[in-house]
C-alpha cells in the first residue's frame, strides 16, 4: 500500500469539506458517510456547522451519525456551544446529536428554556435528549417540566411529548394527575391520552386521543356499562 502523504490527505480533506456543502444532496450524503466511515477529529467543526444549515433530513441524520463516531470529549463541548445559537436548527440538531451520543455530562445543558423553547422542533429535540440523558433522581422533576406543556402544538408535537413522558415510566403519574384536573379541555385530553399510552404502550396515539376527547366531553363510562 502506498502511504498517503500530508499533501494528499489535505487534498482529500478539502474535497470532502467541499462535498459537504455541495448543491446536490446525494453528494452531501456521501461526503457525510465518508467522514463518518473514517472518523477524523479535524472534521468536527465542519460537521457541526453543516448540521445548523443542512436542509435535507437524511443528510442531517448522516451528519449526526458521523459525529457519534468521534470521541465524545471532542464533540460534546462543540455541540453544547450550539445550544446557545440563535438559529433554531442549530439548537435542534445539536440536541438530537447529544441524545445519540448519550454522554451524561450534557444533562446540565438541557435547560428549562430549551425544554420550553418557542420553536417546536427545538422543544421536541430537547424532550428526547432530556429523557435520554436524565440522571437517576431527576426523573420526577423532568416529568413535571414536560407535563407543564401538555396540550401544546399539533398532533406531531403532542405525540412527541407523550412519548417522552411515557419513556420516563410511572414517575409521570403525579404530574399527569395534576393535568387531568386542568380547566383546559385540550390539556385534559392530552393528559388522558398520555395516561392511556402509559398503561398500554401498544395503543395507537390517535385512538388514545379520540378516547381522551370522549372522556373529557362526556366523562368516563360507569363501571359495568356496556354499549348497546
Amino acid at each position: 500500500m502506498v502511504p498517503i502523504n500530508s499533501t494528499q490527505k489535505n487534498s482529500q480533506d478539502t474535497r470532502l469539506l467541499n462535498a459537504l456543502g455541495a448543491g446536490n444532496s446525494s453528494t452531501r450524503l456521501q461526503a457525510a458517510l465518508a467522514v463518518g466511515t473514517r472518523p477524523d477529529p479535524s472534521f468536527v467543526d465542519a460537521l457541526v456547522a453543516r448540521c445548523a444549515i443542512e436542509p435535507d433530513f437524511f443528510v442531517r441524520d448522516m451528519l449526526t451519525w458521523a459525529l457519534t463516531r468521534l470521541p465524545a470529549e471532542i464533540t460534546v463541548p462543540r455541540l453544547l456551544a450550539e445550544l446557545r445559537s440563535e438559529r433554531a436548527q442549530a439548537r435542534s440538531q445539536a440536541l438530537h446529536t447529544l441524545s445519540k451520543i448519550g454522554d451524561g455530562k450534557a444533562w446540565p445543558a438541557i435547560t428549562r428554556s430549551l425544554l420550553h423553547d418557542a420553536d417546536d422542533e427545538v422543544a421536541r429535540s430537547a424532550w428526547r435528549a432530556a429523557v435520554a440523558l436524565v440522571p437517576t433522581g431527576e426523573q420526577e422533576g423532568l416529568a413535571a417540566e414536560l407535563a407543564a406543556q401538555l396540550g401544546r402544538g399539533d398532533r406531531n408535537v403532542q405525540l412527541s411529548l407523550s412519548r417522552a413522558l411515557v419513556a420516563l415510566g410511572d414517575v409521570i403519574e403525579p404530574a399527569l394527575q395534576t393535568k387531568l384536573a386542568s380547566d383546559d379541555p385540550t390539556v385534559r385530553a392530552h393528559a388522558h391520552a398520555t395516561e392511556r399510552l402509559l398503561r398500554d404502550p401498544d395503543a395507537g396515539f390517535d385512538s388514545a386521543v379520540d378516547e381522551a376527547k370522549r372522556i373529557v366531553a362526556l366523562g368516563p363510562e360507569p363501571v359495568g356499562e356496556t354499549a348497546c
